[in-house]
C-alpha cells in the first residue's frame, strides 16, 4: 500500500497513478462524501485508513479546490 503523507503524494497518487483529474466537480463531491459520516463509503475508508487518515484527506481536498477554482 502506498504510503500517502503528503499533499504532494497523494496528488501524485490521484492524478497520476490513478489517472483522475481533480476537477472541480470531483473534488466537491468527494469533500461532500467525506464530510458525511453516515456515506456507506466514507465508514469504509474511516475502517481502512482511520479517521486522521480521513481528516488530512479533507484537507487536501480542500487545498487542491482552492488551487483549481472550485
Amino acid at each position: 500500500m502506498m504510503s500517502l503523507r503528503t499533499y504532494q503524494d497523494w496528488r501524485h497518487c490521484i492524478e497520476v497513478q490513478c489517472g483522475i483529474p481533480l476537477t472541480p466537480t470531483f473534488v466537491a463531491q468527494r469533500l461532500a462524501e467525506l464530510a458525511d459520516p453516515a456515506h456507506e463509503r466514507t465508514q469504509k475508508f474511516v475502517k481502512t485508513w482511520g479517521e486522521a487518515h480521513r481528516q488530512r484527506v479533507i484537507g487536501w481536498f480542500e487545498q487542491a479546490s482552492r488551487e483549481i477554482g472550485g
